[in-house]
């Protein structure tokens, strides 16, 4: 699993009518805020601020057709207008397991993204494309050019959670060959 270190820098939020809002960074607009909205949200946070990918570079929630179906992803981050990493957030009550590992091989099959994330805000599992098969990884690429600031333990943020379960941490990347 990837531990996930959010910023500083919080999506804002706002209530009207006795509704909460989140504002979307990328999309410019007051989204309601929904477990996995949030979620979302943190993690867009998360790639631009900490990851240094700009938002020009960041696409979220476009439709997808897989074969006739048409699918939503959450996230799209782009390297030379090619899908570089594919996104999909959970709410936090859901485990990482094997069927939400494959919900986004499944929509990488038509996107092709070099690496895959998966995230329910607390933990996050990540895979690279190497050959014909995905190999888990342990840290998400920083965008070219970027550098890793010096932060002190008191800038970072990190929500505690109990540590990952045998079978969150028991993802068999053997199954994510590509045929």
């Amino acid at each position: 699993m990837i531990r996930i270190i959010y910023p500083e820098q919080k999506p804002a939020i706002k209530t009207e009518n006795r509704k909460e809002y989140i504002f979307c960074i990328i999309r410019k607009r007051w989204m309601s805020i929904t477990p996995e909205e949030w979620v979302r949200q943190n993690f867009l946070q998360y790639c631009i601020h900490v990851l240094q990918y700009p938002a020009s570079l960041i696409a979220v929630e476009k439709q997808l057709l897989i074969g006739e179906m048409k699918k939503r992803f959450d996230i799209i981050v782009y390297k030379n207008s090619a899908p570089f990493i594919i996104v999909e957030c959970k709410e936090m009550k859901v485990l990482l397991s094997e069927s939400t590992i494959r919900r986004v091989l499944n929509y990488n099959s038509c996107v092709q993204a070099e690496y895959m994330v998966v995230t329910n805000g607390s933990f996050c599992a990540g895979f690279k494309k190497e050959e014909n098969r995905f190999v888990e990884i342990n840290e998400i690429p920083f965008h070219k050019g970027a550098y890793v600031k010096n932060l002190s333990p008191q800038r970072l943020f990190y929500r505690a959670h109990p540590p990952p379960s045998r079978e969150e941490r028991a993802v068999p990347v053997q199954l994510f060959c590509i045929h």
